[in-house]
């Protein structure tokens, strides 16, 4: 049986809580009010940049390891073919749930969104329930472009010694292309380039260096000793990017420092966060023991479910409750969403999500206690 890190699960399921709560907060109201905590809660948003990263430490993986260690590459092919197994079965149910409940596109429409092509049409509205998707689009072009990016890389690193460094030297290239794209976006006033992987590629990237990392030292005792340091530096970058040097609280769009200076706050909390876990997984440590537990690991395993689900929900809940625009009830939203939500979850990761999978060849592995994962390294490609 496969195993996995219980504690990246456990990531994951902060993640997704962090966007249900900024979309709750969102609709309510409760965001754009003043005080600190409102700030915090607005920039809940960092969740995207870590489900970015997560997404290249787990995938790259493979591919590092095939350098470094000499072992197989993984088949472009049956990868691509996994990750489309992996993402789209539970997305088609839920975006034509949400198509057919509230909006009135014609054929080319619900074509647009069920083959994830909606950010490339930024003129198109964004159909009630739906916000949260823009992030789908993102992952699976990373998900196409990786295999080439992992070739280029491979016929880099093998032309010369130290492979492991020249990996990350060809890695460290990958923000620069994120650098232009906000400046391009920010200076052409086009907005929409924020919808595009290019925009957004520095959070991968920064993943697929975690990854060789991981194949490479396998554990540091640095950043194991380190790690209460590194999350309080976390906690405190992340106070820094809900200040308004990150730009504004609204849709409203920030300047070309602000935007720079979020882009590097996002990518240093998400770096500070995942690594303790990614690069000294100590199974036995407490940071483990608190997102490695069962619980924790089990909701980072319906996580993907919980993500798409939880938009229609409360466009649901508001809908029934006749709601104003920004004045819903937080506690009533908050709780009822959440309990639906889970459920919708549970059942959808267990009767979709675990199908598609052995469809693809791959049993569902279950996320162990840090106990029963002492000998495994940390996480692995799902």
């Amino acid at each position: 049986m496969r195993s996995r890190d219980a504690a990246l699960d456990g990531i994951r399921a902060l993640a997704a809580l962090g966007v249900w709560l900024l979309h709750v907060g969102s609709n309510t109201g409760v965001m754009y009010r003043e005080g600190m905590y409102a700030w915090l809660m607005a920039r809940l948003g960092i969740a995207v940049p870590i489900f970015f990263l997560l997404s290249g430490l787990l995938l790259y993986r493979p591919w590092a390891r095939a350098v470094i260690e000499d072992t197989a590459r993984p088949r472009p092919g049956i990868y691509l073919w996994r990750r489309v197994l992996r993402v789209m079965p539970v997305y088609w149910l839920v975006t034509a749930l949400a198509l057919w409940a509230w909006s009135g596109l014609d054929w080319t429409g619900w074509l647009k969104w069920l083959l994830l092509l909606q950010n490339y049409f930024p003129g198109d509205p964004t159909p009630d329930g739906l916000y949260q998707m823009w992030t789908l689009p993102i992952e699976m072009a990373f998900y196409v472009v990786l295999p080439l990016l992992a070739w280029a890389l491979d016929r880099w690193a093998r032309r010369g010694p130290a492979p492991a460094v020249r990996l990350l030297a060809g890695i460290a290239l990958l923000p620069l292309v994120s650098v232009v794209s906000v400046v391009v976006a920010r200076l052409s006033d086009r907005p929409e380039i924020g919808l595009w992987l290019p925009y957004h590629l520095v959070f991968f990237a920064c993943g697929m260096a975690m990854a060789v990392l991981s194949v490479w030292i396998r554990e540091s005792r640095l950043i194991d000793a380190l790690a209460p340091q590194l999350l309080v530096l976390a906690f405190l970058l992340y106070a820094l990017l809900s200040t308004g040097l990150a730009g504004p609280r609204t849709l409203t769009l920030p300047t070309l420092g602000q935007s720079l200076l979020r882009m590097s706050l996002e990518a240093a909390v998400a770096v500070l966060l995942v690594a303790p876990f990614a690069l000294a997984p100590r199974a036995g440590s407490l940071r483990h023991r608190v997102l490695g537990n069962p619980v924790t690991a089990y909701f980072g395993r319906i996580s993907y479910s919980f993500f798409l689900w939880h938009a229609p929900v409360i466009t649901l809940q508001l809908k029934l409750t006749g709601a104003q625009p920004f004045q819903g009830d937080f506690p009533s939203v908050a709780v009822v969403s959440f309990v639906v939500t889970l459920l919708l979850s549970v059942g959808s990761y267990h009767l979709v999500e675990s199908t598609a999978l052995r469809l693809s060849g791959r049993r569902p592995a279950p996320a162990f206690p840090p106990a029963a994962q002492r000998a495994a390294p940390a996480g692995r490609a799902g």
